[in-house]
């Protein structure tokens, strides 16, 4: 009986997690609001990425007055790529000490750019035909600093199985502790400022050694009474995140799993605990149970469908992970407790964590 509750309340917290809050796209006449806007886009080893940015940049219905390329030293062919679809391209001067190397690139970026709104996008977004305009529409609306949670496209089954990193990505953001904070962060994919917003916090230079750089930078706005918000990219703002193999992925989420923990709302802890958990016993027991013929099989594999559901709900405006995840969710489920568990390791036994051919040590929080 205690373990069926405790897969109940997984469920219900999975819903209370989950707000479909998007960009807004009503219609109206951008020219009134008469503000540049500057793109920039860090990018280190993007060629796979970067053009399907770029060509999207080009086919809005509002173009941006500047796009913004960063090469932060770059490997392949990104700096060609920025030339050919004729974005200025600036090349990152080398680290100082105490930065990391996205906060740097970004940092320069601004540095660089004219705009009266600054949207930093990863190299790895794509936009629909009216995005710019409904990020951008939906800046003036919250009148403050905004960030978007794109919607993950994938195609390789390795891809796939970030189906539960996902989804908890989300709640870390949607959930309505968060949404409700005097301290929230940001998502660092998509993230729209006002210049002079961003230069009253100090930006990126105040926040210079975060590895969770967007959390970082979203609760710096929040100290200064700038208000943030954050919404989900769903039609307007996707992203394909690891284009690039297994092994940036693996990287690319032990990096932050950890540390993105330690800055939520103890209240969003609890409800991301319950909905694992269940999961974990929904997911890892109820194939056993069946098999031995169990009393409680039938309860548990009444939970395993309930959760096989809500994420098919959950991923129809998360991401396109596919059937088969869904189904066998304690797959990406395991590969998640995986991951944090490196995640872990690395933050507090090695004191700094791997990516794009960087150590990077951790400071702050």
């Amino acid at each position: 009986m205690i373990l069926f509750t405790i897969f109940i309340l997984g469920i219900v917290s999975g819903f209370l997690l989950f707000s479909k809050i998007f960009l807004t796209s009503t219609q109206g006449n951008f020219c009134e609001l008469n503000q540049k806007i500057s793109v920039i886009i860090p990018a280190r080893n993007e060629e796979k990425n970067l053009p399907y940015l770029l060509k999207s940049l080009l086919n809005q219905t509002i173009i941006p007055d500047e796009i913004i390329v960063v090469d932060d030293f770059s490997e392949d062919k990104t700096s060609q790529i920025a030339k050919d679809f004729g974005a200025r391209l600036i090349k990152n001067p080398p680290l100082p000490s105490g930065w990391t190397g996205k906060n740097w690139a970004l940092w320069n970026g601004y540095l660089n750019s004219t705009g009266d709104i600054l949207i930093f996008l990863d190299a790895d977004v794509r936009l629909s035909k009216d995005g710019i305009d409904r990020i951008v529409k939906t800046l003036f609306s919250t009148n403050g600093a905004i960030s978007v949670i794109p919607y993950h496209t994938t195609q390789q089954l390795y891809e796939k199985l970030c189906l539960i990193v996902n989804i908890l990505g989300v709640f870390a953001f949607m959930s309505p502790y968060e949404r409700k904070s005097s301290s929230k962060g940001m998502y660092g994919s998509c993230i729209a400022v006002f210049r002079k917003d961003y230069e009253k916090v100090g930006g990126h230079k105040r926040i210079c050694d975060r590895v969770t750089d967007d959390l970082s930078l979203g609760k710096l706005f929040c100290e200064n009474g700038i208000r943030v918000e954050n919404f989900l990219g769903y039609d307007a703002v996707a992203f394909r995140m690891y284009p690039n193999g297994m092994k940036s992925q693996l990287e690319g989420i032990a990096k932050s799993a950890a540390l993105s923990m330690q800055l939520l709302n103890t209240k969003t802890v609890i409800l991301i605990a319950l909905w694992v958990a269940g999961l974990v016993l929904t997911g890892f027991l109820t194939p056993i149970l069946l098999y031995i013929h169990h009393p409680l099989a039938t309860q548990f594999l009444i939970g395993y469908i309930l959760y096989v559901i809500q994420i098919l709900y959950l991923q129809s405006y998360i991401g396109n992970f596919g059937i088969l995840f869904p189904i066998l969710y304690f797959i990406p489920t395991a590969y998640f407790l995986l991951m944090l568990l490196y995640s872990l390791y690395q933050v507090k036994f090695i004191g700094s964590v791997y990516w794009k051919g960087r150590q990077i040590k951790v400071g702050g929080k």
